[in-house]
């Protein structure tokens, strides 16, 4: 028993004495990880808040356009990429832009809005899809060679169909049926059977068969 008090004092002792040295850096680091867990959290709340601003500003946007006020559109949409930059809702917003600018002739604003969204985009399947996007523009502005070289430059595996249809497209304007249809096969078996686009890709196929009689 007394080998135990002794034991145990002198641990105490030993104990009180590590404390007495080190306590400055036990407190310090003590602090220091409090900070970085309120920090963390704080960060957190940050995020969640300026996520849940930039929605709320693109569903007015959405309402804007819906509405058909143009300079609310403008205002908005410059609003999200110029303080929500961080967020998809930016590249939504930026891609958006380039449709209207399409849909208006400006292609070349409306290359400027896809380049934007594809320096500031993160999450990989809405990369793809601005990558889709730019390449579509490209074969608008009857360049099919740089829409091809701009689908070959897609990353993933995302929008398959849409990808191989706009591929096939790009191959009859460049003269080469026999890789078009390859493309437009390939899109038929990345659809669904119910898939709406199914038919529209099955009626180019099948034009494509019937210009091979006519040139045979």
């Amino acid at each position: 028993m007394a080998f135990d008090v002794y034991d145990d004092y002198e641990q105490g002792e030993r104990v009180q004495q590590w404390l007495r040295k080190n306590g400055v850096s036990i407190a310090v680091g003590i602090g220091l990880g409090l900070a970085m867990i309120f920090g963390w959290q704080q960060w957190k709340s940050h995020r969640a808040n300026h996520e849940q601003a930039a929605a709320s500003e693109y569903s007015a946007l959405q309402l804007a356009v819906a509405q058909s006020r143009g300079n609310e559109i403008d205002m908005r949409t410059e609003t999200l990429l110029k303080d929500y930059s961080d967020t998809a809702w930016s590249v939504f917003a930026a891609g958006e832009r380039a449709q209207r600018n399409v849909m208006a002739g400006q292609f070349d604003k409306a290359q400027g809005d896809l380049d934007w969204a594809k320096a500031h985009v993160k999450d990989p399947s809405l990369k793809a899809l601005v990558e889709l996007r730019d390449a579509q523009l490209k074969y608008a502005q009857g360049k099919p060679q740089e829409a091809i070289a701009a689908l070959d430059a897609m990353q993933g595996k995302s929008f398959v169909a849409l990808s191989q249809e706009l591929r096939g497209d790009a191959l009859v304007k460049l003269g080469r049926p026999d890789d078009a249809r390859k493309a437009y096969q390939a899109a038929i078996a990345a659809m669904g059977d119910s898939a709406p686009q199914r038919g529209v890709v099955q009626t180019k196929l099948d034009d494509l068969a019937v210009a091979g009689k006519q040139g045979a």
